[in-house]
């Protein structure tokens, strides 16, 4: 049994994420990921406007009048969600953790893979897979999947996305459309990204804090790498070392963005101080203009 205020947490972002991906994103995933082609539904009478070269030449014999073909999107997808579930994302400055981060955006995809008629699934990991959710269809599954989210307490909080990777290529056998949701600090999953990125629709949902980004000048402060345990001193008054932080954290940027390029991918910054709305609906307009 879940404690009464995890549980209400739980209940209000279920009901947030599911609104938000009602009103926000109507059509624009469905656009965005297309199904797997389309298959014949029915025939019915010929109508001003109609293509005469879906005329069935058959039924239209039979009857005397034009019949036309009518067709529709073969839609059901599956969605995988690959959730960083690491040490790294118990940090936060700016009103929320980056777990919760990722938490949002997971359930928001997942709302909007439902709603579409489309399976969603999820693989939990951290140094390895932690848990797999098989793809389901329906709230109730959402529901479970979003609960796991919070509450699901990681054996390791290490991570190694290449890992994760593996795993998917060998558990999932049909195409997906597959988000990795992590804030991607990690090294040596080049050649699994790549093989992901050929038999998946593979895109890198990069959670991150703006305080990794470009250490504030607060004196000397003690970290703590949640993932290692490490424990250094730090002042954060010396421009040398917020130089060498900021020169460090845009070579592994640098890094992340050449791998994803040369495999195709897709890569979507979030911020704990910004908003999940608008990148994704950036992603969905960019995808819908390259289809």
């Amino acid at each position: 049994m879940l404690p009464e205020d995890v549980l209400k947490k739980i209940q209000h972002f279920h009901f947030r994420t599911k609104r938000l991906a009602n009103d926000v994103f109507a059509g624009q995933y469905v656009s965005a990921f297309k199904g797997r082609g389309m298959e014949f539904s029915e025939v019915r009478a010929y109508q001003a406007g109609d293509d005469i070269r879906d005329i069935d030449w058959n039924v239209t014999a039979r009857f005397g009048h034009p019949f036309v073909k009518v067709f529709h999107e073969e839609r059901e997808l599956t969605v995988m969600l690959l959730l960083d579930l690491s040490g790294s994302h118990l940090f936060g400055t700016r009103g929320r953790f980056k777990r919760e981060l990722l938490a949002e955006v997971a359930g928001m995809l997942a709302f909007l893979a439902i709603r579409t008629n489309d399976k969603v699934g999820a693989i939990l990991f951290s140094a390895g897979v932690e848990k797999y959710i098989p793809p389901k269809k329906g709230a109730g599954h959402v529901w479970r999947l979003i609960k796991e989210i919070f509450t699901y307490e990681p054996r390791d909080l290490t991570t190694a996305i290449d890992s994760v990777l593996v795993y998917l290529n060998r558990v999932v056998k049909r195409h997906a459309i597959v988000f990795l949701i992590s804030d991607c600090m990690d090294t040596g999953f080049d050649r699994s990204l790549q093989l992901t990125a050929r038999k998946h629709d593979l895109t890198i949902l990069r959670v991150r804090d703006p305080a990794e980004m470009d250490l504030p000048e607060v004196g000397y402060v003690r970290l703590r790498d949640p993932e290692t345990g490490r424990l250094a001193l730090i002042n954060t008054n010396s421009r040398r070392v917020r130089d060498g932080w900021r020169v460090h954290r845009q070579e592994m940027d640098d890094a992340l963005s050449g791998l994803l390029k040369r495999a195709g991918v897709d890569l979507v910054d979030l911020t704990t101080d910004g908003p999940v709305a608008e990148p994704l609906t950036r992603l969905f307009t960019a995808r819908r203009r390259r289809i």
